[in-house]
């Protein structure tokens, strides 16, 4: 069984969606970590990271995994990705229509076996259409921008709010006018608007909406 969710960054996806994972026992994949995986292997490689013809041939070279539940490339834990400059360089690579072909065909063998909760922006309307649930989670964008910079604080940016801000507003940009897997809710995605809603709430909902999805089809 596939649970897919989709949403613009700063929405939650990814705390709901681990959480929501434990829960009911699912495994989780986020689909960001495949582009930032490959974004960092582009920048280690020392090469032309603006280059698509560099950044698609490294990206075929690049094969993921679980081990248990943590993500693989190449034989190797993926680790080191959430920094500023790979965050970049994933928003701009996760444009070439190519490259998005090798992760999707990636994050559908990864999940062949087992049932998961896949997290993304494109994972309802082109990952996995015929997912069992597809939900769409949302914020207002000052929502997004506070979570985001509460979040960023407890690491090593140290963006203002406002420059938080205008970073989720170009990468929504970004997200929304891709030419292929471009951010946007499938039509039978269940929506949920997390804006004035604590991460208990919003995940309990989910988990309930997977139990019900569950009970229904009869597993």
């Amino acid at each position: 069984m596939i649970v897919a969710i989709d949403g613009p960054a700063g929405s939650g996806k990814s705390t709901i969606a681990r959480r929501a994972a434990d829960a009911v026992r699912f495994g989780y994949l986020d689909s960001g970590m495949l582009y930032r995986g490959i974004s960092k292997a582009v920048l280690e490689s020392g090469r032309n990271a603006e280059d698509s013809a560099v950044v698609l041939e490294i990206a075929s070279r690049c094969r993921f995994e679980m081990a248990g539940e943590k993500l693989r490339m190449n034989g190797k834990p993926l680790e080191e990705i959430h920094t500023d400059r790979i965050d970049l360089w994933s928003a701009v690579h996760s444009q070439i229509v190519e490259v998005r072909k090798i992760v999707n065909a990636q994050l559908r063998e990864i999940v062949a076996e087992a049932d998961f909760i896949v997290m993304g922006r494109d994972i309802g309307t082109v990952v996995f259409p015929d997912a069992a649930l597809k939900i769409y989670l949302d914020a207002s964008i000052e929502a997004r921008t506070e979570r985001r910079h509460r979040q960023e604080r407890q690491g090593s940016s140290v963006q203002d709010p406002e420059q938080v801000r205008r970073s989720i507003e170009e990468r929504d940009d970004i997200d929304r006018s891709k030419p292929f897997g471009r951010l946007e809710q499938a039509p039978d995605a269940l929506y949920i608007d997390t804006s004035d809603l604590t991460i208990d709430q919003v995940c309990d909902r989910v988990v309930r909406e997977i139990l019900t999805t569950i009970n229904q089809a009869g597993v």
